[in-house]
């Protein structure tokens, strides 16, 4: 009986891991995101003329055009390199936290939290949402909404694979 009731358990704790687990999706997707990448280009839906605006609480949004992402699948970390250019940006390595965010009847998003150099979460532990609208072996595209002048708008984040 005791035999039963242990394996019973063991069932049961298993269960519940799995159901707590990422999908089979986002699993994918954590591995398909693994390794090194360049933001290739930065466009915009719904604004009109030239952007001058900070994203990720960093950097000009003309400064991320170019910069490296490194993400380590397995452990969920990573850091981002922004090249010095001229007077408007300064050279940044910061390390991330990141996953792959599942809502309900949704598309999935991909999050990141930016991380000090003792790895304690920045920004008031307030992180990062995009869209993953798509991701191959080679490219992937997240799209971050916000609110410019009064009107949604679209940040587009265009990666390639190094």
């Amino acid at each position: 009986m005791r035999n039963i009731q242990k394996y019973v358990t063991a069932f049961l704790v298993l269960v519940l891991l799995y159901s707590c687990s990422a999908s089979k999706e986002a699993r994918d997707m954590k591995h398909k995101i693994d390794g090194t990448w360049m933001l290739e280009t930065i466009t915009t839906e719904g604004i009109e003329g030239k952007v001058k605006a900070t994203v990720f609480n960093e950097a000009s949004f003309n400064c991320f055009v170019g910069s490296s992402w490194n993400f380590v699948s397995n452990n969920g970390t990573g850091i981002y390199n922004i090249n010095s250019s001229g007077s408007e940006c300064s050279a940044v390595q910061r390390l991330i936290k990141w996953s792959i965010y599942e809502p309900k009847d949704a598309a999935k998003q991909f999050q990141f939290k930016r991380l000090d150099d003792k790895r304690n979460p920045m920004d008031n532990g307030d992180g990062f949402r995009l869209d993953i609208s798509g991701l191959t072996d080679n490219s992937m595209q997240l799209k971050s909404h916000i609110t410019f002048e009064g009107k949604p708008a679209v940040y587009v984040y265009n990666f390639v694979k190094k």
